[in-house]
């Protein structure tokens, strides 16, 4: 392609890829003990990016095809460059990622892993998906056993990768009946193709499945998701448990949706049985949870439930509202992470009981932390209520009464663990005295979040509006 064709085509990856070789090339040259000006470069970079995406607008197909900016790759690059944003702003109140001697490593691990997820958001083609699949998620098995000389980090990233592994070969394995069946890697054609019903395709799209449910972290293929996020670091986790999950989901409207037409409804079994398991199992596990970064990992996984709920109904509607949950979702998930990070620096400890009077102690961290609780939680009028009805809506156009049903009931128990962390704060005594002291970055980071979840909450229609206008070109 023509050079200027190219940067039509792909302005924020290849904007990134610069910031890539900024950020390298000044750790290189930067050999003091305080890095922390390669933190502001890539958060700065990043930001530059987020704000830079809005400018960016739909281009015809790239790379021979392979490569779309459409407007579902541009919203969902917007999110993955808001929640990476939030995350590194976070990052730079963690001493060795932040501003330590391995901070250049860190930030170009979580600009890889990004460029991974942009590329993704546009891939059109088998062989560039999982590509962009491997790019995202091999920073991440690094980034989880970063602070390496924990064993419970080193131990948690091994689990990651293992797991990742076996999701990588599921869904390569997977792949290759697709293109044995097909005779193409283009997924327009491979969407089409499925409703011949070839028994070696519908195999190797089953495959595929088990794999994505892998890096969405779907039950039963949750299995590294506690032990990540107990063990790595805390600004980190709450990046994880958002963005790769929302490039998983991108990924999923494109190979099963994205010219499929009415045929899409032929994995509206599959899509709803696993919502189920995953609702029912991640709220379940979730209930005795002790550690608070546990306790938000199995909330995590119920959470993908939830989404699964709005992948389930096979609509333009159902993508839209998937969409929508996840803008929801970052600022909910992250911001509880954001706090419990504040409380851990403070306390020592990462458990429930470390909550205790916090409402005595900082009242705006508590109520912060309330917030992206209810928000988790359904309770009307915060974002998480719009993003829970607006996909229980969507699925009971389609007539799945009985998975609605499923999901409020469960959103129910799930209130009992959430509530649970408010009864700590707001009724329980503090067994310390004084503030929580929240670094200014950090505490910006939840600032924003709550921001976030409170804007949607009293006015989601722009989202929403946005969200319908680019999932319905898929079908």
């Amino acid at each position: 392609m023509p050079a200027a064709d190219l940067a039509r085509a792909l302005p924020l990856e290849l904007g990134l890829g610069g910031l890539l070789l900024l950020v390298f090339v000044v750790g290189l040259a930067h050999r003091g003990s305080d890095r922390r000006a390669i933190g502001w470069i890539a958060t700065g970079g990043v930001l530059g990016l987020a704000l830079a995406s809005f400018l960016v607008r739909p281009t015809g197909p790239a790379l021979g095809g392979m490569f779309v900016q459409d407007g579902l790759a541009i919203f969902a690059k917007r999110l993955f460059l808001g929640a990476t944003f939030i995350g590194l702003l976070a990052s730079l109140s963690v001493p060795e990622a932040g501003r330590g001697r391995r901070a250049g490593e860190y930030h170009l691990l979580v600009l890889a892993s990004l460029l991974g997820m942009l590329v993704l958001a546009s891939a059109r083609d088998l062989i560039l998906l999982f590509v962009a699949f491997e790019l995202m998620s091999i920073p991440l098995y690094v980034l989880a056993g970063f602070f390496k000389r924990q064993d419970e980090a080193v131990e948690a990233s091994l689990k990651f990768f293992l797991v990742g592994s076996v999701s990588s070969a599921v869904m390569a394995y997977g792949l290759s009946f697709v293109y044995g069946a097909t005779g193409t890697t283009d997924l327009a054609k491979v969407a089409k193709a499925a409703a011949s019903g070839h028994p070696l395709l519908l195999l190797g799209l089953l495959a595929a499945f088990a794999g994505f449910a892998f890096k969405i972290a779907a039950f039963p293929f949750h299995m590294w998701v506690p032990d990540t996020y107990e063990a790595a670091s805390t600004p980190f986790v709450a990046w994880l448990s958002v963005a790769p999950k929302a490039a998983g989901f991108v990924a999923l409207f494109r190979v099963y949706f994205e010219g499929a037409g009415e045929h899409a409804a032929a994995w509206i079994p599959v899509a709803a049985g696993l919502a189920t398991l995953t609702i029912v199992a991640g709220n379940l596990m979730a209930l005795p949870q002790q550690n608070t970064k546990r306790l938000l990992a199995y909330s995590g996984i119920a959470h993908i439930g939830y989404m699964l709920v709005g992948f389930s109904a096979a609509s333009a509607a159902g993508v839209a509202m998937v969409l929508f949950y996840l803008v929801a979702y970052v600022f909910a998930n992250m911001g509880a992470f954001l706090v419990v990070e504040a409380i851990a620096r403070s306390e020592g400890s990462e458990s429930t009981a470390a909550f205790r009077g916090l409402a005595q102690r900082s009242p705006l961290l508590a109520l912060a932390m309330l917030i992206f609780l209810l928000s988790l939680g359904g309770i009307p009028f915060v974002a998480g209520f719009w993003a829970k009805l607006y996909v229980f809506w969507a699925a009971a156009a389609v007539g799945l009464y009985w998975l609605v049903l499923i999901g409020a009931v469960l959103t129910v128990v799930a209130l009992f663990y959430y509530l649970l962390v408010a009864k700590r704060m707001y009724i329980e005594p503090p067994e310390r005295t004084g503030p929580v002291r929240v670094s200014g970055t950090l505490a910006l980071a939840v600032i924003l979040c709550v921001v976030g979840v409170v804007g949607l909450g009293i006015y989601p229609k722009p989202v929403v509006m946005a969200a319908l206008q680019v999932a319905t070109p898929l079908f």
